[in-house]
């Protein structure tokens, strides 16, 4: 299914105009709450990669990082000893990383096409995948599938795939720019694609949308919590000052969200 929604364009006018910890999360709610948010991301990120792959683990590991935004995780992965190559849509997001980052690999490509050179000859060649906050905003179908495809595709046997998603146990919600597809609907596709899934956690609880509930009421609950964020910056900051250490301890103690989570997957061996 498409409705037609230019995504490269939507993206690359958007990342001009906001290159920024915002413009890659909720644009709504201001540039210091999302870097409370991206707080919690970070850490959520690093406990996950430490316990799948090993504690500060990640020297010489080849990662491929889809949509790396601004680099929030591109950075990580770099810290961590790992040869990165960043692949975007966008051209400002391959201009500004290349810059900013001279040790990674930035290139621009449609992760829901197929793939052409140099990505197109490099099938098994990366060790890990990350995809954060990512495939939610492929709305067409077909694309998606092929996505998904793709990064199995690019993925050694046995290679994880690190992503986040809403995952809904309700039926698949579609807006504009943006499809948060059920679990199942999900499962299938990835299991299609060549990938099993290892395990789901919360990547937030409280600070970001509640996309997995039907209740009205968390929903209008959690506009009214952010709605300072969304009226003043500064407000946005106090608010995600008082948030975070709340919302890291739910993301360590909940097994399931109403909101984002990570979801780690695992290439099928051949």
């Amino acid at each position: 299914m498409t409705d037609g929604f230019a995504t490269q364009d939507y993206w690359e006018r958007r990342l001009r105009d906001h290159f920024s910890l915002e413009g890659v999360g909720y644009l709504r709610l201001g540039r210091r709450f999302n870097e409370w948010m991206y707080r919690v991301r970070g850490e959520v990120f690093d406990r996950v990669v430490d316990e799948e792959i090993g504690p500060g683990a990640g020297a010489g590991l080849r990662v491929l990082e889809v949509g790396p935004g601004t680099g929030f995780y591109v950075k990580r992965w770099l810290a961590r000893g790992s040869a990165v190559t960043g692949v975007d849509l966008t051209d400002v997001v391959v201009e500004k990383l290349a810059a900013a980052y001279p040790k990674g690999r930035f290139l621009r490509a449609d992760i829901g096409l197929p793939l052409e050179a140099p990505l197109a000859a490099e099938s098994g060649a990366f060790d890990v995948v990350s995809a954060f906050d990512v495939l939610f905003h492929i709305v067409d179908d077909g694309m998606y599938a092929r996505a998904l495809a793709n990064l199995a595709g690019l993925l050694k046997p046995g290679g994880l795939f690190l992503w986040s998603d809403n995952f809904v146990h309700q039926p698949t919600v579609r807006v504009t720019h943006q499809v948060s597809r059920s679990l199942g609907e999900i499962t299938t596709a990835l299991e299609r694609a060549g990938f099993e899934v290892v395990r789901r956690v919360p990547m937030f609880v409280l600070m970001n949308y509640p996309a997995d509930t039907t209740s009205r009421l968390a929903r209008w609950g959690w506009t009214a919590m952010v709605s300072p964020a969304m009226a003043s910056d500064w407000l946005g900051g106090v608010l995600g000052r008082a948030l975070y250490p709340i919302e890291r301890r739910l993301v360590r103690s909940r097994r399931e969200s109403p909101s984002t989570e990570l979801m780690v997957c695992r290439r099928r061996q051949a």
